[in-house]
């Protein structure tokens, strides 16, 4: 279900960011929105978690969010702040939201897309890059990426139909058309930035996405051409948790 879920998943990024920072001294985790992962930032700020959880080096960025004011209700920034950034002690310069209150979306994208280019540059000249060997230069890799999947197969702001789907340039794209829940305008990160991760970790809940993870798993190059969540491939490794019944 999906508190078990949500538990091992908290267990798994726990482990990894422990991991990570002794190795590297940081950890770069993209936040994902909607409703499922509410329960993982509450589980990783509770009693289990909290102290284990290495703070004070995690730098948590977003992987799409709507064109709202980071106070607003629908904000993938306001969730996550109430839900755990709030109650966590993060440092505050470790917090790289996306400024989607910029008006029009695409300087929200730039912003953004510089924003990482002088993170990762920053990172770099510490000497710290965990970067995997065969990185593209001009790609950032995540440490991890968490990512969603709506009922209709799109996950962060890709949607069928948008030109943000088959962006292979630019790291952060508009989406001007109103998509989604809330239908307004967001800005994402394009496939090359979250292909290029070191770890991916979709969290599929609801019944209703049986039906679609079953033809993404068994039929990943049909999957492809319908569902954005299925053009997902990353260089490093792809997990999938759900509560889905996809067994025929």
């Amino acid at each position: 279900n999906l508190d078990e879920m949500s538990c091992a998943a908290a267990r798994f990024i726990c482990h990894l960011a422990c991991e990570r920072i002794e190795r590297h001294g940081i950890f770069t985790l993209v936040l994902s929105g909607g409703k499922t992962p509410r329960g993982l930032y509450e589980i990783l700020v509770g009693p289990e978690f909290d102290h284990a959880m290495p703070w004070n080096g995690i730098h948590l960025f977003w992987g799409d969010e709507r064109c709202v004011r980071p106070d607003h209700s629908e904000s993938n920034y306001h969730m996550a702040f109430q839900a755990m950034i709030s109650k966590a002690g993060i440092p505050p310069g470790t917090i790289h939201r996306m400024p989607a209150e910029i008006h029009p979306p695409e300087a929200a994208a730039r912003r953004y897309a510089q924003d990482l280019r002088d993170f990762f540059v920053m990172v770099e000249a510490r000497g710290r890059n965990h970067a995997r060997r065969g990185q593209t230069e001009s790609t950032p890799s995540f440490d991890l990426v968490l990512l969603g999947m709506g009922e209709d197969g799109h996950t962060a702001s890709l949607f069928v139909g948008d030109d943000a789907l088959d962006e292979d340039t630019l790291w952060v794209a508009a989406v001007d058309e109103p998509m989604g829940s809330p239908p307004v305008p967001r800005i994402t990160l394009t496939l090359p930035v979250i292909n290029e991760a070191q770890n991916v970790l979709f969290m599929v809940s609801g019944p209703e996405k049986g039906d679609l993870l079953r033809t993404i798993l068994e039929s990943p190059s049909e999957a492809a051409k319908r569902y954005p969540a299925a053009r997902v491939n990353p260089r490093g490794r792809l997990l999938l948790f759900h509560d889905c019944e996809i067994l025929r």
